[in-house]
């Protein structure tokens, strides 16, 4: 059993607690710990926890706690891990992990000093689509993975405070692009050195100073190259679509917005419907175990089990400080209108990767360009002469 002091009783802070009092059913939240005085009551009440403050070293230090879920804006995520690393009190952290890369960099080595466990919430890597797909990656079944892409776009966050730019620190790239940059970063290869960053990013819509839409291509040491698409002005609802391409396959996934349940509704007796639903009316495409969609069941469960074990979990701080670098560079790039480098000033993976060689070999003096079965019944070979590089075509029985 893991007792839990939950920082933040908002949005994402519910959103874990459903996951974390429903899914193991041992697990307990202990301490509430909310900026407002009726949020935390709320809270309290409602997912019957036995110690609620606003005060958050209160929380952190309370004698029952054995770990820290930090629900918190962006901008206390640095405030509370200090608070745990002082109490030596595990914790876990919503994405992204800082509001830039040396925020984030303070985390890791504040943690690691301090010897607590450090988990890194990135849901999206734990959703049952992902972990089905990433498994069959791992496996081989794509081959060597050329490129990997993810969206997620709907109409905009919950609460205010991400549309303030001191507090969130960024717009759609920071709180989208920080899930999406590890699903493609996870398809090619965590320990692959992400390279440089092509960006643009634009406020299309919102009276905001932080961009609303944005799109990237991140570059892999290996060749891979990683796509995202994020927006806050996105309408219909949450679209959330990866895909991942090799020299063998492809695999492409729909994890909320088409998930084989529709309904029409005129309305009658109609409410929640699914996270970022734009409404309650018409054809409606609920999802049916939200929390589990979404992740946060297999992902608390890592957490937990790591822990216990002694363990580190699939995501640490290490790997959130990873994505903010990338999302930094994104942020240059955006402004520069050019590839940015990413600047990795802690570095794990592997070094000196080279290009793979793409070239398959039909004989001594032949390369493979494609072969295919033609509609006549003979077996089309498209070939390149190693000598020469002239391409020409052959057919076969």
């Amino acid at each position: 059993m893991q007792r839990i002091a939950m920082l933040g009783s908002g949005f994402i802070g519910r959103f874990y607690a459903d996951s974390i009092q429903g899914y193991r059913n041992k697990d307990k939240i202990v301490s509430i710990y909310s900026r407002r005085e009726e949020s935390v009551k709320k809270f309290a009440e409602d997912y019957k926890v036995g110690h609620a403050t606003t005060n958050m070293e209160e929380a952190i230090a309370h004698p029952d706690v054995d770990i820290v879920c930090i629900s918190l804006p962006n901008n206390l995520h640095e405030e509370a891990v200090m608070l745990c690393c002082k109490h030596k009190k595990a914790v876990m952290t919503t994405k992204p992990l800082g509001r830039n890369a040396a925020e984030a960099k303070r985390m890791v080595e504040a943690v690691e000093k301090a010897g607590i466990f450090n988990g890194y919430l990135e849901d999206l890597v734990y959703t049952p689509k992902f972990l089905k797909a990433y498994e069959s990656v791992k496996n081989g079944a794509l081959g060597r993975i050329l490129w990997a892409k993810s969206r997620e776009t709907h109409p905009g966050p919950h609460s205010d405070w991400f549309w303030d730019i001191e507090q969130a620190g960024g717009g759609c790239i920071l709180d989208l692009g920080c899930h999406c940059v590890e699903i493609t970063r996870t398809y090619i290869g965590k320990d692959i050195r992400p390279v440089e960053v092509m960006c643009w990013a634009d406020t299309q819509v919102k009276p905001i100073d932080a961009e609303d839409h944005s799109i990237a291509l991140i570059k892999y040491e290996n060749g891979a190259i990683a796509q995202f698409e994020v927006s806050w002005t996105f309408r219909g609802g949450l679209d959330l679509r990866d895909e991942v391409m090799g020299t063998e396959g492809t695999i492409w996934s729909n994890n909320f917005l088409r998930t084989g349940l529709e309904m029409f509704t005129t309305g009658k007796g109609a409410d929640y419907v699914s996270e970022k639903a734009e409404s309650n009316t018409g054809w409606l495409f609920p999802v049916g175990d939200e929390l589990n969609e979404l992740g946060y069941n297999h992902m608390f469960m890592d957490m937990f089990n790591a822990l216990e074990q002694g363990q580190q979990p699939k995501e640490s701080f290490y790997d959130g400080y990873v994505v903010n670098a990338i999302l930094d560079a994104c942020y240059k790039s955006a402004k520069s209108k050019l590839w940015e480098p990413v600047q990795l000033d802690i570095w794990r993976g592997q070094e000196g990767v080279s290009k793979d060689s793409h070239l398959v070999e039909y004989d001594a003096d032949h390369y493979l360009v494609k072969e295919e079965m033609t509609h006549y019944g003979l077996k089309k070979l498209i070939l390149k002469n190693k000598q020469t590089g002239k391409i020409f075509e052959k057919e076969e029985k």
